[in-house]
């Protein structure tokens, strides 16, 4: 049994603020002690439902946010940018069995700590075939084109809720309880590491690859907060403007949907000016 971790950081313990998953800020360093300590969670779990290898891909910004050296010695970490299938990567080599989606959070233009879709401003609202998305429900349908099932769900109780909706048979962990973007109710690492291994240990029983979930065309439409972005991310091609601050772009599968997707953010970012956004 092959697990997958995709560990992204605004949904770890006791991360509610920017400073937190910023690296460099002040909180940062103390956070990726609590996001490694998730993950480390999920492993011991995995490990001790039967699986036989773990890895993890480090899935937030830099990608190079996770402490190796505090990592289970039997897990294997991917880390670092610039990967064909981004916070999935792994995923499309035909030997995983099951993914887990460790320190996940809501979409943008949701609620939810530290709610946002892939850029942490900028993008107000992204829509799966007219379904708002967030990270996870997107990464869920490339997932599926590769037959892999997503068995465990980490973030706060509103990506939880989330989760439902993409893979309600995952088990899932809140480790916080939202009250604003920027504010929630938090558990402490001790007692989130022993919810994460319990629900992991559970999941591994869930880690069975299926036939291959196809499920195309996908129209992915990005709304931003201002108009020039829009214009902006037309220069990719396939990607077509269909209102003032709203583009969408239509793929015959998930693959290449969340490359145009990972493409447009790109192009967003650079066009994003310091002071007028």
């Amino acid at each position: 049994m092959r697990i997958l971790i995709s560990a992204d950081m605004e949904g770890a313990t006791g991360v509610t603020w920017p400073d937190d998953v910023m690296p460099g800020a002040s909180q940062w360093e103390r956070c990726r002690s609590l996001f490694t300590s998730d993950v480390n969670a999920a492993v011991r779990g995995f490990y001790d439902g039967g699986a036989d290898e773990v890895i993890i891909n480090e899935a937030h910004s830099t990608m190079r946010n996770l402490l190796l050296e505090q990592l289970d010695d039997r897990a294997q970490m991917l880390t670092g940018r610039h990967k064909a299938l981004s916070m999935v990567e792994g995923v499309q080599h035909g030997d995983v069995d099951g993914i887990a989606f460790v320190g996940y959070h809501a979409g943008a233009g949701m609620e939810g700590v530290l709610a946002h879709t892939y850029l942490a401003n900028s993008i107000t609202g992204v829509w799966l075939n007219d379904v708002r998305a967030s990270e996870g429900l997107l990464n869920a349908h490339v997932v599926a084109e590769y037959g892999v099932p997503v068995v465990l769900v980490t973030g706060d109780d509103i990506a939880c809720e989330d989760a439902l909706g993409y893979a309600p048979e995952a088990l899932k962990v809140a480790v916080k309880d939202h009250v604003s973007r920027y504010a929630a109710v938090c558990r402490t690492p001790a007692r989130t590491a022993a919810d994460i291994r319990a629900a992991a240990k559970e999941a591994a029983a869930l880690a069975v690859r299926h036939e291959p979930v196809p499920g195309g065309p996908f129209t992915v439409a990005v709304e931003f907060d201002a108009e020039h972005l829009a214009m902006a991310a037309t220069v990719v091609p396939g990607v077509d403007r269909i209102a003032e601050r709203k583009v969408a772009c239509t793929s015959e599968t998930m693959y290449d949907g969340i490359r145009a997707f990972k493409a447009v953010t790109t192009i967003v970012s650079a066009a994003v000016e310091e002071q007028y956004g």
